[in-house]
């Protein structure tokens, strides 16, 4: 009759070896897409309805990005909203598959039961606040929702062919790095693009004057919290004064010490800001 040390053995583990703790599930990878901006530029197209309602080959801009996260396995995102926030919850209420809280502090938990292609939460910065806290302001109010590593992408720009890949989240979880951004061939808008980009993949903070081509940030990254943490960002987690901050500063912080990872994508990508973006859109891209 065997024991139960020679039943460890047969399985090839050491007598003197703990027994292994269970694996945990990993924690789904979840998206944030900033949809608060006012859109200036698009009025007076944005008076009445918000930018990332407007139609592109007739799907609102922010449902081409939300379908691209679905299709790509991710399905737990949080939008933050200010100007009109209302109306943008109001229409993914149900679409395609979409279930959708009210309020960032109700728990995601209470909805996870119900099948579901994906789950949206809201950060409405306008109701909290008055007003939009910026692209870091928004992203460290809703961090309780987001968890150690995340998308972070506009959704204002249209990037009908982008592919948001398990792969690319696991090649970013293996490195060392605190942001990963795609960056695209600069538009007639921003000729003199924004970020360097090194042989070896790393996004540089080029000063002025610099010589070296800089390409243009596409909105769409990975990202870890620690980013927007100390030393990089002093807003404590939530933002709960509703503090406003921008992005580039601390991407270009944490591109100084080599931690900003990138690459080149080209695909068809359109920042759609202004009403000739729109129409051109409309006019010419055959979805």
């Amino acid at each position: 009759m065997q024991t139960g040390l020679a039943n460890s053995l047969n399985c090839g583990e050491s007598p003197d070896q703990p027994p292994k703790p269970p694996k945990m599930p990993l924690s789904p990878i979840k998206a944030m897409i900033l949809a608060a901006g006012r859109g200036e530029r698009m009025r007076p197209l944005t008076d009445t309805c918000p930018k990332p309602l407007l139609t592109v080959h007739g799907k609102p801009l922010m449902q081409w990005p939300l379908e691209a996260l679905a299709r790509g396995g991710f399905h737990d995102v949080v939008v933050n909203t200010a100007w009109l926030g209302e109306q943008i919850s109001a229409h993914f209420e149900g679409v395609f598959g979409l279930q959708s809280s009210s309020n960032m502090r109700e728990q995601l938990s209470n909805s996870e039961q119900i099948p579901q292609q994906l789950k949206i939460a809201y950060s409405h910065e306008g109701v909290d606040f008055g007003g939009a806290l910026e692209t870091a302001g928004g992203i460290v109010r809703a961090m309780p929702l987001l968890g150690d590593v995340f998308w972070v992408l506009a959704g204002d720009v249209f990037v009908p062919d982008f592919v948001f890949s398990t792969s690319a989240v696991g090649r970013f979880q293996a490195s060392d790095k605190l942001a990963h951004i795609w960056l695209v061939p600069n538009p007639e808008h921003n000729p003199k693009g924004d970020f360097g980009l090194s042989p070896d993949g790393l996004a540089l903070n080029l000063p002025a004057g610099d010589l070296a081509p800089k390409h243009t940030y596409s909105t769409i990254g990975l990202y870890r919290s620690a980013l927007f943490a100390p030393p990089y960002c002093n807003i404590p987690v939530g933002n709960p004064a509703g503090l406003k901050a921008p992005l580039a500063p601390l991407l270009r912080a944490a591109m100084d010490q080599g931690l900003v990872s990138a690459e080149l994508y080209t695909g068809p990508w359109t920042d759609v800001g202004t009403p000739e973006r729109l129409q051109w859109l409309n006019q010419s891209f055959s979805g």
